[in-house]
């Protein structure tokens, strides 16, 4: 497999939603690596594939996908032996078209999972905690990689440790021609991502982030008005009342998609007997 020889960025196929029995581990595999290796020869002529495909592949079996895919970005940067910045842009340089829309690659983009942790987990700005010259590279490799696969992980330690600077780039994505990156303005700063970080200073005060949903609940994409709507239901696991507030504004003058947005936000609360949240779905029929 390590003899790959195609001539152009690819990624390997896989299936098309989540299969009984099949663990999504096993996106990450002995194939995948070996097409990293490829992808990153190609922009890299002189990166040394046969031992990172060893060091990758090195207890590999053991991990869960989270941890598998730390593991492989790890082993690409050692391997790499460049600074930050020169490893960024190797991987941009490794990847495969930009798309508007990826579901019809199903589950396959998974394999850009640790294309997403090399950004964050050896980023300078989150070891020293510092603002760094570094701080731009990094957001820029977000916006292109969410357009292969969500970036929706490695943006929250940005998030944390750099909150202000970080929303001002979000505050210009939500115009942005790409569906993808629209929904990660949404997506990235859920106070409760399911597998990604907790962001504890939106857990604790959701405001901050208003004005990305305000300005994406009508949305022409469904991917990024669900996001909305999935982030708003993060919130009322903490914050009940704004979120109601919320969507009785937004229940103003609403479309029909509007109001699923509202429904599918408050189906949490609903389900544990909140009458206003009862009540607000039922108005968004």
């Amino acid at each position: 497999m390590s003899t790959l020889t195609y001539t152009s960025p690819r990624i390997p196929d896989g299936p098309h939603s989540i299969e009984k029995g099949v663990p999504l581990y096993e996106l990450l595999n002995e194939q995948a690596v070996c097409y990293l290796a490829r992808n990153i020869q190609l922009a890299h002529p002189t990166f040394e594939n046969d031992i990172f495909i060893k060091h990758a592949l090195d207890g590999l079996d053991t991990l869960t996908l989270m941890n598998r895919a730390r593991h492989i970005a790890k082993a690409l940067f050692q391997t790499l032996h460049l600074d930050y910045d020169e490893a960024i842009q190797v991987m941009l340089e490794s990847l495969t078209d930009s798309r508007d829309r990826t579901e019809e690659s199903g589950l396959a983009t998974f394999f850009y999972l640790p294309h997403s942790f090399l950004i964050s987990d050896f980023s300078p700005d989150i070891h020293s905690g510092q603002r760094t010259a570094s701080f731009p590279v990094a957001l820029e490799a977000i916006k292109q990689l969410t357009t292969r696969f969500t970036s929706e992980f490695c943006i929250r330690p940005f998030l944390i440790k750099h909150q202000e600077e970080t929303m001002a780039y979000l505050d210009q994505w939500i115009e942005d021609d790409n569906s993808h990156v629209r929904r990660l303005c949404t997506e990235g700063t859920r106070p409760r991502l399911p597998w990604g970080l907790r962001i504890p200073a939106f857990v604790k005060d959701p405001s901050p982030t208003f004005h990305l949903l305000d300005s994406l609940k009508d949305d022409t994409c469904l991917y990024v008005r669900r996001s909305v709507a999935n982030h708003l239901g993060d919130i009322t696991k903490d914050h009940p009342e704004y979120v109601f507030d919320v969507c009785e504004n937004w229940l103003e003058g609403a479309s029909d998609d509007r109001r699923w947005l509202i429904r599918h936000a408050l189906r949490y609360p609903d389900k544990k007997g909140y009458p206003r949240a009862h009540a607000l779905r039922k108005a968004a029929k």
